[in-house]
């Protein structure tokens, strides 16, 4: 944990210089410092343990700039068991077992393309450099405590991310799984973006549609016909 109560701040972002620019307005507003501010207790509360860590936090942002967007992929919040949030959705840090729902993307990964995935490896950076913006729309979370940062401004956040990419860009892939994922469909133009939904690749629905969606192959397809490199997924 950062005892940098500043880390926050509008100065000590430490955000990709990119997304920083295209988001300058957003952390001139009283949504961003009223986040801010709690964010920063919450991490210097010695009475409870907050992830990611805090140099993780922009990760996904670090790793896919603005303007390297293809795919988004929205997730809800970090893993609130220890060592497996790194600031990816879904992704977990090397050495850390797979769970339950980023196996069953390997699963359908494998059906769909024919590829052979390493279920040992579950850090999807790669994924992220490639140009996949693995975005939760809760930044944070309390140790064990799934959805404890929920309505806590992380969303206004992320609401906004999502719909500057859908306004500024061009020809992405929405990957929206789930019924919160799915609700975010309105801030997104469909006339100039491809929007894939699914149920989630939880246990509990994955049998219920999202295996056998095809969202890989439908991806790379979309990307190819509008010249853009495809994905190694």
């Amino acid at each position: 944990m950062s005892n940098d109560s500043k880390f926050l701040s509008k100065k000590e972002i430490v955000l990709n210089p990119e997304w920083k620019l295209i988001l300058k307005d957003f952390f001139d507003t009283e949504d961003w410092k009223n986040l801010t501010s709690f964010v920063k207790e919450e991490y210097l509360n010695k009475k409870q343990e907050i992830y990611p860590d805090p140099k993780n936090l922009f990760k996904a942002f670090d790793l896919t700039p603005f303007s390297k967007v293809k795919v988004i992929i929205l997730g809800q919040d970090p893993y609130h068991d220890k060592g497996q949030a790194h600031g990816l959705c879904f992704s977990v840090p090397e050495n850390i077992n797979l769970p339950p729902s980023l196996k069953n993307i390997y699963k359908e990964i494998e059906k769909d393309l024919n590829i052979k995935k390493d279920y040992t490896k579950g850090n999807l950076e790669n994924w992220a450099k490639e140009g996949v913006f693995l975005l939760n729309s809760i930044l944070t979370v309390i140790a064990h405590n799934p959805a404890s940062h929920r309505n806590k401004g992380w969303e206004k956040f992320t609401d906004h991310v999502i719909s500057i990419l859908s306004d500024k860009r061009e020809n992405l892939v929405f990957l929206l799984w789930g019924n919160y994922a799915r609700s975010k469909k309105c801030l997104i133009d469909p006339k100039r973006h491809l929007i894939l939904e699914s149920v989630h690749p939880s246990p509990f629905s994955a049998n219920n549609g999202f295996f056998g969606c095809k969202h890989f192959s439908k991806t790379n397809k979309y990307l190819k016909e509008h010249n853009i490199k495809e994905i190694n997924w």
